[in-house]
């Protein structure tokens, strides 16, 4: 029952980072792309409908781990208290941005929320990857499963880290350089013309960033993490993750060079999902691993909620599950299609 709860959680937070990575992506291309006031417009029309739909699958992850795993969520929640502060005031900046650019027609409103718009969606990305690396890494967890780490403190990584080291910092940088590949073959499959093609430019360009910050951030990781091995040395058929992940990379770069933008858009899609999955399939069965005491890392058996409430919370889980899903699926059908120029809707639809 543990395990299955951890592959639900593990898989909601990767629907989630697919789905909302694109909208990150295209904050972080959106200076690059869009030159002028209509593919500004076009920009954010083309994630106007579906980013609040997207954010959905976070806070649905959020209520999964407090019930599967309460000790992991009360001990990531305290120990990571300020990245999470971060965050929340970055989440709000961006939703703010997309709602308030176009409520006055003014040049400098509207570049002022361009700006907020852009810097928002690069630094949730960096964090978050860095949210990452820390869970590869580890964290100070003491005998009583809680810890305390502050923003930085020498940038390398021990027993007593900060969120940011050398390591976090690379997580981020790749973090941002994968979701502005997500995000720019988004924009190119939902758009046309001169920003269309300025899209597919960047996408083309920076798959080449992302497979050397991927290839260092996998290299570093029996630096980082040893025992980060050990689940791959017991079960090799976990291999297929990252397999799949690198072939999912290479041929995203191939149909982006061919122009097949939605073909490219699912084979990045494809390569966040296989990795991250290759993340889950290391740290199983751990939770939070400690950098200080193997001993008092959280794992799926010592920070679970209990049988009984695990087995009445599968039933919610899975019409809940059910119901997120048509959700999406309806949401993104219904404005399915390219944003055109001419048939723009405001961004906060």
């Amino acid at each position: 029952m543990e395990t299955f709860w951890y592959i639900a959680v593990a898989l909601m937070l990767a629907i989630y980072v697919v789905l909302d990575g694109f909208d990150f992506g295209v904050g972080i291309v959106y200076p690059v792309v869009a030159h002028d006031e209509p593919d500004r417009r076009t920009a954010l029309a083309a994630i106007g409908p579906v980013w609040t739909a997207n954010e959905v699958w976070l806070i649905a992850a959020g209520g999964l781990l407090f019930l599967a795993f309460p000790r992991a969520y009360a001990a990531g929640f305290s120990g990571f208290y300020l990245a999470l502060i971060i965050v929340l005031w970055l989440l709000i900046v961006r939703g703010l941005a997309i709602e308030l650019r176009s409520h006055l027609d003014h040049r400098l409103w509207q570049r002022f929320w361009d700006m907020a718009f852009a810097g928002s969606s690069a630094l949730l990305a960096v964090v978050f990857g860095a949210a990452l690396g820390n869970l590869i890494r580890g964290v100070p967890l003491n005998q009583d499963g809680y810890f305390f780490v502050p923003l930085w403190t020498d940038l390398m990584t021990g027993p007593e880290p900060g969120i940011l080291d050398w390591y976090t910092i690379l997580m981020g940088l790749a973090s941002a350089a994968i979701l502005a590949l997500h995000g720019a073959n988004y924009l190119a499959m939902k758009t046309v013309g001169e920003l269309q093609r300025r899209a597919r430019c960047v996408a083309w360009l920076g798959g080449f960033a992302v497979v050397g910050l991927v290839v260092s951030a996998l290299a570093a990781i029996p630096y980082v993490q040893p025992a980060f091995r050990v689940q791959y040395a017991i079960h090799p058929i976990g291999y297929l993750f990252p397999g799949a992940g690198l072939a999912a990379l290479a041929a995203a770069l191939q149909f982006r060079r061919r122009d097949r933008d939605l073909a490219a858009f699912c084979a990045s899609s494809l390569f966040i999902l296989a990795m991250l999955a290759s993340t889950a399939w290391g740290s199983y069965p751990n939770l939070l691993i400690s950098t200080t005491d193997r001993g008092n890392s959280l794992t799926i058996a010592n920070a679970t909620a209990g049988t009984y409430g695990m087995q009445v919370g599968l039933w919610w889980f899975l019409i809940g599950f059910g119901l997120i899903i048509v959700y999406t699926i309806n949401v993104h059908r219904s404005f399915w299609g390219k944003v055109r120029p001419e048939s723009e809707s405001s961004a906060a639809e």
